[in-house]
């Protein structure tokens, strides 16, 4: 008789043959769930960057990212407010001043230094800083009523780019092609362009575009701003390519036969892969790269010679020619790591803005006139946000704006979008959203729609649990899509 505090034992077995049999039963499951995997490994296939179907027809086949670092002010460039003119320089009420990062530097309530304008057939109010972008909203869907979970630049750009506020999980764009690979197999599958100038990359750096727990060829191809824009993409001289083609050939028999002992390791089968893409990647990349093959004509309608754009025209550029050759997905970020140097606006919004908007809003007018022009327009996604929005109010010290995560605008154009509509609404000066709210999970889950994914079924098993890149949440944002 145990004492109380002891649980009494388990129903032992009657016989040895019974616990055979349960035993048994549970070395079936262990080797069912062996077999499974290993399905699921010959699923992906020898190459698992091949193009594979989407869950269900798509018009969208290919994304491309403009991703404008730091946090752009939706107040000061697509979420016209007249009320902040009314407003200016009276003090908000009830205000949590932990809403921004700077809780000691809240200010009154700051109209826009720009003027706004209407465009189009939509009549879309515009900011006097895009001019050449305000000719396109006709083209875009505007979602005004985005919202996040952090007020600092590091977790909410893992927020944006993973559905997560901490690192280690794969990326939009490593979801993406995980799930329909690639068309193209001579270049990289997702590529990824960021500041030329100097001002670095991203806070989080290349976490922003990996792959986390997906397998690494899934991860995002930085160009380099600098020098040659893939390392060791050009074949030593000294190296013929019949030698190169016999050495790669003899390390993937060798790894194959490591395969065979190892099946379902998909990491050792990314590896494979990556080897054989560099090789091709030399053949093609170049070409690809190459912007000096384009017409004076586009060169111009990009401002590829001009001093102050000419740098994001060149990415914008290459995006055109990278989706046009197959890339599934191309993000280019606008603006480095630190705060001035990026949209980040904290000091005076006016000169911060004016600079990032002179830089970007030529290449990417030009980069959707050729896309349509080329007819690559309805299958491409283009998507243009940053990681949040901004206060309403004046950052004390300065003439600039403070964190804002309850409220930001992201618009996309092409790829199946609704031309010339506007969703969601945030309160009258731009302080919350307060009208058909969208968070990030459902801008995640709207981006695979677009592209044939159910972000439902688009899972991948790691530590004993499904992962999506939507985790439990995420809702279709329907009003948006044609």
């Amino acid at each position: 008789m145990f004492p109380r505090y002891f649980a009494e034992p388990a129903q032992s077995y009657v016989d040895r043959r019974q616990f055979l049999r349960r035993a048994g039963a549970g070395f079936g499951t262990v080797g069912l769930a062996a077999a499974l995997q290993q399905e699921a490994a010959r699923a992906q296939g020898p190459n698992p960057l091949m193009a594979r179907a989407s869950h269900f027809p798509a018009k969208a086949k290919s994304i491309i990212w403009l991703f404008m670092n730091g946090g752009p002010s939706h107040v000061d460039t697509w979420d016209y407010k007249p009320e902040l003119e009314r407003r200016d320089g009276q003090e908000l009420p009830d205000f949590d001043r932990f809403t921004g990062f700077f809780s000691a530097q809240v200010g009154p309530i700051m109209r826009s230094p720009y003027k706004f304008r209407r465009y189009g057939q939509s009549g879309k109010y515009v900011s006097d800083i895009f001019p050449n972008m305000a000719r396109h909203v006709d083209k875009m869907a505007f979602i005004h009523s985005c919202w996040t979970d952090s007020n600092n630049h590091s977790p909410a750009l893992m927020k944006i780019n993973t559905g997560m506020t901490r690192m280690g999980h794969p990326c939009v764009g490593s979801w993406v092609t995980y799930g329909l690979g690639s068309e193209s197999q001579n270049l990289p599958a997702f590529v990824v362009m960021y500041d030329t100038l100097g001002r670095g990359l991203p806070k989080g750096y290349a976490q922003n575009w990996g792959a986390g727990f997906l397998p690494s060829i899934f991860q995002g191809t930085a160009l380099k701003p600098q020098g040659a824009p893939i390392d060791n993409l050009f074949r030593p001289a000294d190296l013929s390519d019949q030698q190169q083609r016999n050495q790669l050939s003899l390390l993937n028999r060798l790894n194959r036969r490591q395969l065979e002992q190892r099946p379902g390791d998909t990491e050792l089968a990314a590896r494979i892969e990556t080897f054989e893409l560099a090789y091709r990647m030399q053949m093609a990349a170049p070409e690809a790269l190459d912007f000096a093959r384009e017409t004076e004509e586009t060169r111009r309608l990009y401002g590829i010679d001009d001093a102050r754009c000419g740098h994001f025209a060149k990415q914008c550029l290459m995006a055109r020619r990278l989706v046009e050759r197959g890339v599934r997905c191309v993000q280019i970020y606008s603006g480095g790591e630190e705060n001035e140097r990026s949209w980040d606006g904290h000091m005076n919004i006016a000169a911060n803005h004016t600079g990032f908007a002179g830089e970007t809003d030529q290449p990417i007018a030009a980069l959707l006139t050729d896309l349509e022009r080329r007819g690559l327009l309805e299958d491409t996604l283009v998507v243009w946000g940053g990681e949040f929005g901004r206060l309403p109010i004046i950052q004390k010290g300065g003439t600039g704006r403070d964190h804002n995560p309850h409220a930001f605008t992201v618009w996309m154009a092409g790829g199946g979008v609704k031309g010339g509509t506007s969703h969601g609404a945030t309160d009258d000066i731009g302080h919350r959203a307060v009208t058909d709210r969208v968070s990030v999970h459902d801008l995640h889950a709207t981006i695979l729609h677009l592209l044939g994914l159910d972000h439902f079924r688009l899972t991948f098993r790691f530590n004993g649990r499904d992962f999506r890149l939507t985790d439990v949440a995420g809702e279709v944002v329907r009003q948006i899509i044609a």
